[in-house]
């Protein structure tokens, strides 16, 4: 099969590598697959013969990585559903995977491939190279960019009946967080899908672009005016002192900078501005397109915008008259006098050398309440990193969390790293599950919060860093301290304020909370839950907290047609339909919704009345915590609430 569909330079190739273990010329493969044969050889594969098992995660394990990339996953969805309707009559596979190669996502059809190679292509498997060998998904990540291996051009003989595209998915700070692919038979090759692959990539890095920078000055731009807008457009965010906070790739290559020029470059340095600095600019001239010039005298057209999305405009005579300063906490309280007290607690704290560790259940939201501190405080428009200490391998946490040096060990980049904690530097380390942390590392934490500067691994000179800690962790680490798996030590220097977020069956704002992420999930469309589903939701023990909420109601939203507006039983997971109706909810949690046993819209009513009073007939504070627009509060209340 490879002689038919390989050239005499490839067949060759493959003769020197199978038969010679040689890794042939540049000339008869091209540079970067000889790089990746190499990589392939130097990890111990062997081209032919029979693989070992595949790495796959467990369940535990693919739920902690899903976890840890939740925010591409949301992102990314939508894009792969778009590429799986475009590719659809291929017989081709959409696949998401993460920064190490394990599969997150995955759509399409698995007609072509055999029962052991639908193991391989499922969800949790690894196609890192040093596993699956020279593979789009593996290559990409290895190279940094956009990658395309057909056929024979695969290191192992096995994976030879696959053609695949891939190209990398970064985030606004230029981080790598995973790949995305097309891979089908080699048979149905087309030339156009690295195309697309590469277009729906920046797709999902401008929608994170936008969520992580929707608060800052943006700038959109292209050689053409016309360019603004399209998928081919750069973006910058700039802080308000005029310094590039975040990019996407495009914006980057426009502008001539590298990730590790964000936060250290003022616009300035890269584009001539005729009306002084863009923030003027956005006063003069609102979202009008506007020539400038980079520094080497190259035209761009540019387009500046804000939204601000925390700041709230208080329009009615009963409120208040000044504009209160942008706070993302404000808009995680939806009532629960538990969250808000937290909520109070944090806030009293911000832009204090205090650091929060932040207990709760898995999925209660603590992530989500630590970047809403982040993004409160006065280190807003310096980086949030994200480190799940519970996914990190062990013999990895050293290098993940204090960087390495050139070379410190097999494997490593030949340019280094600055690792996890370096990266937070100026702005906020966010260590989730720090209680899986190992003790080994424990103690090299606790050094640097104490010293303040990291020795990197393999490196002998020190470097300061500075950044505000938030930890979080659903054990009890005073139990794990007695236990003699928590260093009692650690414990004390990263407890400056303890915040207990409530489990979701706790609260007493579901009905509330429950109507606003729905909202978030369909803002085009006002959808709402069958009588029967909503007081199931309302009297059940949630487990899986807020992300178990927002997947089931993400999950509705998608599978509702367009001509219904009533999310029923036909709309949810099937596992979750069974146990909403037949395991019961724990007497015991005291978070029944008032009102769970009456109609829909009395329930929302009830809801929209309660809003209201709680923001003493502000209207516009009422419509920002219910998650809906004003016009539709007005509707709402002409019609009877």
């Amino acid at each position: 099969m490879l002689a038919r569909l390989a050239g005499p330079a490839l067949r060759q190739a493959r003769q020197l590598l199978v038969e010679h273990g040689e890794v042939p010329p540049e000339h008869l493969v091209g540079s970067l697959l000889v790089r990746s044969w190499r990589r392939c050889l130097d990890a111990g594969l062997a081209p032919l013969g029979r693989l070992a098992e595949p790495m796959v995660l467990d369940p535990s394990q693919l739920q902690r990585a899903s976890e840890r990339h939740c925010e591409l996953i949301a992102h990314a969805r939508p894009v792969m559903e778009y590429l799986h309707a475009q590719t659809r009559e291929s017989g081709s596979m959409v696949i998401l995977a993460d920064d190490r190669g394990i599969l997150l996502q995955t759509l399409g059809e698995v007609d072509f491939l055999s029962r052991a190679e639908r193991v391989a292509l499922i969800r949790g498997a690894s196609w890192n190279e040093a596993h699956r060998g020279t593979n789009a998904i593996g290559t990409a990540l290895a190279e940094a960019g956009a990658v395309v291996i057909h056929g024979a051009e695969h290191y192992l003989e096995r994976n030879s009946f696959l053609t695949c595209a891939a190209e990398t998915v970064t985030a606004p700070d230029g981080r790598l967080l995973g790949v995305l692919d097309i891979s089908g038979d080699c048979r149905g090759r087309h030339p156009h899908t690295l195309g697309l692959v590469r277009a729906a990539a920046q797709m999902i890095e401008n929608r994170l672009f936008d969520t992580r920078h929707g608060n800052d000055l943006r700038l959109r731009f292209h050689p053409l005016a016309e360019g603004i807008g399209t998928v081919a457009e750069g973006v910058v965010a700039l802080s308000e002192d005029g310094w590039v906070i975040g990019a996407n790739r495009i914006g980057l290559q426009l502008l001539g900078l590298r990730p590790a020029d964000l936060g250290r470059t003022p616009i300035s340095r890269v584009v001539e501005v005729r009306d002084g600095d863009f923030h003027h600019w956005e006063r003069l001239h609102g979202g009008a397109v506007m020539p400038a010039r980079d520094k080497i005298g190259r035209r761009l057209f540019f387009r500046v915008e804000r939204e601000r999305r925390h700041r709230r405009l208080i329009m009615e005579p009963s409120a208040q008259t000044r504009d209160e300063q942008p706070d993302a906490l404000v808009d995680l309280d939806t009532g629960d006098p538990s969250l808000k007290a937290a909520i109070e607690k944090a806030r009293r704290v911000i832009g204090k050398p205090i650091p929060l560790l932040l207990r709760g259940e898995s999925g209660a939201g603590k992530e989500l309440f630590a970047r809403a501190f982040h993004d409160s405080g006065p280190r807003r428009t310096k980086p949030f990193v994200a480190v799940n200490c519970a996914t990190l391998p062990e013999n990895l946490v050293e290098a993940e969390l204090f960087g390495y040096v050139p070379g410190a060990f097999s494997g490593a980049k030949r340019e280094g790293s600055p690792g996890r904690i370096r990266s937070a530097h100026g702005g906020t380390l966010f260590l989730d599950e720090i209680g899986d942390m190992p003790l080994t590392q424990q103690a090299r934490l606790l050094r640097v919060l104490q010293e303040r500067e990291v020795v990197p691994v393999g490196g002998v000179q020190p470097v300061a860093v500075d950044f505000l800690l938030i930890c979080a962790t659903h054990r009890d680490l005073k139990a794990e301290m007695e236990a003699g798996r928590f260093r009692s030590d650690l414990y004390y220097r990263i407890n400056g304020l303890t915040l207990l977020l409530p489990a979701l069956r706790g609260r007493t704002d579901f009905a509330l909370l429950s109507l606003r992420v729905l909202r978030e999930l369909s803002p085009e469309r006002e959808l709402a839950l069958a009588d029967p589903v909503a007081a199931a939701f309302a009297t059940y023990a949630w487990p899986g907290n807020l992300r178990q909420l927002a997947n089931a109601l993400r999950t509705a939203c998608a599978l509702v047609g367009e001509d219904e507006e009533i999310i029923g039983w036909q709309h949810l997971p099937d596992d979750l339909v069974e146990e909403l109706r037949n395991r019961p909810r724990p007497k015991d949690n005291g978070a029944s919704a008032p009102g769970a046993g009456n109609n829909l819209r009395e329930l929302s009513n009830g809801v929209i009345r309660k809003a209201i009073d709680g923001c003493r007939g502000n209207l516009s504070e009422a419509a920002r915590r219910l998650g809906i627009s004003r016009n539709t509060l007005y509707r709402r209340i002409r019609a009877g609430v």
